[in-house]
């Protein structure tokens, strides 16, 4: 393949992220690659910790992309080894371990989700448990006299939980010294990442130095936040929209986020065409063009219609959906709270659920709640909607 000129590349590859580390050596393997027509090895890893991949994972499929259609080769990895210890990059406590079992199903899944957005040319999938199943407590030893624990521990969430007393496992320090090790592996030229990776993918760097060999230049995303609008989009935080949800939901989930977030999210997603959502004034017209514009991108535009004009249905024009089951529940000796929080299947505190009910987010039989006093009587029933998206019937016994 011919390559274009790698000032051209390096233009497209900046769109849209935080920072290259380090620039000048980037610009230096674009032009070997050039010159010799040889492709860079592009590394990005994800960790099959659960079923499916999300929006916030696809701003790094997204550049990967770029640089396949550069014509530079794409190492998928998924890290089904170092699952087993999960990583601990922003957590504050250590995550329990996984089932070998549930990390093999869940790895499987991730092939096809990933050429929702690459093309299926020029990608490597690869499993780090291929080397790492066979590594022995001399290789175990050889790896970790690479990095030193005062060096891991400048790593902001380590440095956290060790001076809140909180523990910190062994094996969570071997983590970004694994995730090092795969580059050595890789032989990867760049590994992509979120900027939360950026302590990660530069120990990749020094760790390839210490065995002699060309080191990766490290590209950082922007973080994508989640449904909330507070913290990072995640599957451990369930703030997420998944790239294998239905469509109808993936459209409501887009249509739940605050006016503030749709246009962080239109940045981040669709950057080369954030003047055309622009052009449309009404937030509410435009969060559905977003909302039909994901479903498209994941399927395609006649279930982007149809998950539409559902949800203009059940939610725009106030109509309750008809295809929700009546369930029955016991009235003695419960106060509202009490009932509301079954109703929901604890998916709301009583703290939130206090918060809708100021905030007049709860309606019964299409009317708003406005009190904590309010109480059904026996084999009453109730259409009851809490906040955007949640409905629920009820009879009480």
């Amino acid at each position: 393949m011919q390559f274009i000129k790698p000032n051209k590349q390096l233009e497209i590859i900046k769109q849209n992220i935080d920072a290259i580390i380090p620039e000048d050596e980037l610009i230096k393997k674009l032009e070997s690659s050039y010159e010799n027509n040889v492709p860079l090895r592009v590394k990005a890893g994800f960790d099959p910790t659960t079923s499916h991949l999300h929006l916030g994972h696809s701003l790094i499929l997204r550049k990967l992309k770029v640089f396949q259609e550069l014509g530079h080769q794409i190492c998928f990895l998924i890290g089904d080894f170092t699952a087993k210890i999960g990583d601990p990059t922003g957590r504050d406590k250590t995550r329990p371990p996984l089932d070998q079992e549930v990390i093999d199903n869940n790895a499987s899944t991730y092939k096809d989700q990933v050429f929702k957005i690459l093309k299926d040319e020029n990608v490597e999938i690869l499993y780090n448990s291929k080397w790492f199943n066979g590594f022995d407590l001399s290789n175990l030893i050889q790896l970790t006299s690479l990095e030193n624990v005062a060096r891991l521990l400048e790593r902001d969430d380590f440095k956290k939980r060790y001076q809140a007393g909180e523990a910190i496992t062994v094996t969570e320090f071997l983590y970004p010294i694994l995730q090092a090790y795969d580059s050595v592996v890789v032989k990867s030229d760049i590994e992509m990442g979120g900027t939360d990776q950026m302590f990660n993918i530069l120990l990749g760097r020094q760790i390839q130095k210490a065995f002699e060999m060309p080191q990766q230049i490290g590209i950082f995303v922007p973080i994508l936040e989640g449904l909330d609008g507070k913290m990072k989009m995640s599957k451990t935080l369930d703030n997420h929209i998944e790239l294998n949800d239905p469509p109808e939901e993936m459209f409501g989930k887009v249509m739940s986020i605050s006016d503030d977030l749709m246009s962080k999210y239109i940045k981040l997603l669709y950057f080369d065409r954030s003047d055309f959502f622009n052009e449309i004034l009404d937030p509410l017209d435009r969060k559905k063009l977003l909302g039909h514009t994901i479903v498209s991108e994941y399927y395609d535009a006649p279930s982007a219609d149809l998950s539409q004009e559902l949800f203009e249905t059940k939610f725009s024009k106030k109509d309750f959906p008809g295809d929700i089951s009546e369930v029955q529940i016991q009235l003695k000796d419960k106060n509202l709270l009490d009932l509301l929080v079954e109703i929901s299947e604890n998916s709301f505190s009583r703290s939130e659920l206090k918060r809708f009910i100021k905030d007049k987010a709860i309606e019964i039989n299409r009317n708003k709640l406005t009190s904590l006093d309010y109480l059904p009587e026996e084999e009453e029933k109730w259409e009851i909607k809490i906040g955007k998206r949640n409905f629920y019937k009820i009879k009480f016994i």
